[in-house]
């Protein structure tokens, strides 16, 4: 029989790789190592991870504001022990963390660094040791902040449209049409009642006469009471102001009621020559409903409101409501959009606000005000939340960062309190005193210990544990709930094309929640997945290659990668091509882009298949899972049938040795394996063979 441990692949594939995939782990690595910034010099740390956690926690005032307490930088000290003793021995892979806090009090400064505890770090496999045993981070996918458009069917059948404003933490602000077409507000989801106008929130934030709201939404026109009379229809046109006989005194017709021809003849009558109108038809009235229903009439009267909707039963003063929302919207520390957020308002919008701010303008909520009144007339798009545009991937960083936020905002009021307690002496108290160095690391163990997303690594063959760590998870806290999920969410989405495997996916209760990364699949710095495209320019498909998220891709022409094309890369004949989930047939100078690969659709394990095209879809899933049960053989033979993809499974998953560098091997031990260039052992390892 022949040697099957070792077997030279002949391919028969037609289409050259235009790229290589990814490092298959880089998902696990990378995040946790920007959570950590560990080489980065102090000074040139991105307000990202840890460094951010603690630039949002601190600087922490005393309740008198005497006293300060500010942080100035951490840094991360070595592991003591190596990855193999730590599993051996049953101990935790982890480094330790050293803070410097500054401690003021006006001329008085004091600085000191703090042994906060040892925090988890990943191993160069993508993986963490605690006590002992290997456990992945399964990354997140979530809905994302940001803003969401929807229509929702009344009862009655009338279709009311509505816009949700959802940030990384704080509170959801959902603007809705009701049954009779007035705008309302609803700050609470379960309290449904308690809701208010629209225009009473805007003059809370800043717009508090009746002509500041008219000026944002219409254009106030100055009308001859002449054109007037020859004009067909005037019943679109309304009053800014009440109309007033200046003779008498008496009020001829009110502010915000619509013209019609009667009124226009009175005015007339009166020697009333021009009007100050503004033309509903571009918003069919909405705003102006609201207008006419709202009770309050200024600034103070809507933050009283707002507030009387909010907190019944206790006395609204000005400065109260003002405060309830500024703690609302309008407080760093409790509202944050996340840079995620402020990007997708500012692609929905159109706005150009800077990334870094992240609690809510008052621009935010007219321009989605604006928005929402052009989407019941027709004009806009309707969102869908099961589009990848609308949801992302919270990777292992983000998650850890959100816990450390836990338990380091715990030990502000702590903080406070022991400051109040040694305000007597100044000289005894030091940052040491003051903190608790435990409220970090007991969040980090409790997160690797307990959270629903920290599993046990699936260690059964090298392809399992690949897959565990590009594992994409709709469950966990601030996720989804497996017995409320419906179908839309499980079910495979044309977003999902090139960057979640439509196939490999668990049976059973879970199917479509716990999904797995495509082969070419990679998240970019907001979380959106990203996968990557041959550019075609005039009928020609290029080696240059563009990552497009879902949002970036909408609209676009794209043809297969086994389209076919000439040795200069020209498109032969019409090219069937995909757009927005539609396959249509165009001709080559009409196409966008062009798929990298075929296994671009599908994920890694799914991608070992051989010939999965001729594979029930059913039974390729079933495979694709059962390829991770595979217990490995003592001694491994190489397949008969093999896709080309096995050798990178095994290279990425870190499971055989790889040479740093090409060399010969110029000696092998059961330890250690020795790679030089010319072949000969270097003279201190052939004198001494233990160094």
């Amino acid at each position: 029989m022949a040697d099957r441990t070792h077997s030279d692949r002949v391919n028969f594939g037609k289409l050259r790789e235009v790229i290589q995939p990814p490092n298959l782990i880089e998902i696990q690595i990378s995040s946790y190592l920007d959570f950590l910034q560990k080489g980065v010099p102090e000074k040139q740390r991105k307000p990202q991870g840890l460094e951010a956690v603690f630039r949002e926690v601190f600087p922490i005032l005393s309740y008198d504001e005497r006293l300060t307490l500010e942080y100035v930088s951490y840094n991360l000290g070595e592991p003591k022990n190596s990855e193999l003793e730590c599993l051996r021995e049953g101990i935790t892979y982890s480094v330790p963390l050293y803070v410097k806090l500054r401690l003021r009090e006006e001329d008085f400064i004091k600085d000191e660094d703090i042994y906060m505890g040892e925090i988890p770090m990943v191993t160069e496999r993508g993986s963490f040791i605690i006590n002992g045993a290997e456990r992945v981070v399964v990354s997140q996918l979530h809905r994302s902040p940001g803003i969401a458009f929807e229509v929702t069917p009344h009862p009655n059948g009338k279709p009311l449209h509505s816009f949700r404003i959802i940030p990384d933490r704080g509170t959801w602000l959902e603007v809705q049409f009701d049954n009779n077409d007035l705008l309302y507000v609803y700050l609470d989801r379960r309290r449904r009642r308690r809701k208010f106008l629209i225009t009473t929130l805007l003059r809370a934030v800043g717009y508090s006469s009746d002509l500041d709201l008219l000026n944002l939404f219409y254009e106030i026109k100055e009308l001859r009471v002449s054109k007037a009379l020859d004009m067909e229809n005037v019943s679109t046109l309304v009053l800014v102001e009440d109309a007033i006989d200046a003779q008498k005194g008496v009020v001829l017709a009110r502010a915000f009621e619509p013209l019609t021809k009667a009124i226009v003849r009175t005015f007339e009558k009166h020697d009333i020559t021009t009007l100050r109108v503004i033309d509903t038809s571009v918003d069919e009235g909405a705003i102006i409903r609201a207008l006419k229903k709202d009770p309050t009439r200024n600034e103070e009267e809507a933050l009283k409101e707002i507030y009387k909707r909010l907190r019944p039963g206790e006395p609204p003063t000005t400065a109260n409501a003002r405060a309830l929302l500024k703690r609302l919207f309008f407080d760093p520390k409790r509202y944050d959009l996340g840079r995620v957020g402020r990007y997708k308002i500012n692609q929905k919008l159109a706005l150009k606000a800077d990334l870094e701010q992240r609690i809510l303008a008052s621009a935010d909520i007219v321009a989605a005000t604006k928005y929402l009144v052009r989407l019941k007339r027709g004009v806009g798009v309707v969102d869908d939340i099961d589009h990848l545009g609308s949801r992302r991937v919270r990777t292992v960083g983000e998650l850890l960062a959100n816990q450390c936020r836990v338990g380091l905002s715990r030990t502000e009021r702590l903080v406070r309190e022991r400051m109040t307690m040694y305000d007597q002496s100044v000289d005894s108290i030091t940052p040491q005193k003051l903190t608790n160095p435990k409220a970090l690391t007991t969040v980090i163990r409790d997160f690797f210990a307990r959270s629903q997303l920290s599993q046990f690594m699936d260690q059964i063959n090298p392809l399992a544990e690949v897959t565990h760590k590009r594992r994409l998870s709709a469950l966990g806290p601030g996720g989804l709930n497996r017995e409320r999920a419906g179908f839309e969410v499980r079910d495979v989405h044309p977003s999902h094309y090139g960057r979640i495997c439509p196939i490999e996916t668990p049976e059973g209760p879970n199917i479509g929640l716990i999904n797995s990364l495509s082969t070419y699949a990679r998240v970019n710095e907001f979380g959106f997945i990203e996968t990557p495209y041959r550019v075609a320019k005039d009928g020609r498909v290029t080696d240059k290659i563009e990552y497009l998220t879902a949002d970036q891709e909408e609209g676009k022409i794209i043809a297969q990668a086994n389209a076919e094309i000439d040795d200069r890369g020209h498109f032969v004949g019409k090219v069937t091509v995909r757009q927005d989930g539609n396959f249509l047939e165009v001709s080559a100078g009409e196409v966008h882009m062009m798929d990298v690969s075929p296994k671009q659709v599908i994920s890694i394990a799914a991608g070992m298949i051989p010939f999965l095209e001729h594979d029930d879809a059913n039974r390729a899933l079933m495979g694709a899972n059962m390829q991770r049960q595979g217990v490995p053989l003592l001694q491994a033979e190489s397949p008969f049938v093999g896709t080309g993809i096995e050798e990178r499974v095994a290279r990425d998953s870190k499971i055989v040795v790889v040479a740093e560098e090409a060399g010969i091997v110029a000696s092998v031990d059961a330890k250690r394996i020795v790679v030089t260039k010319d072949g000969e052992l270097p003279r201190n390892l052939r004198n001494d063979p233990k160094n």
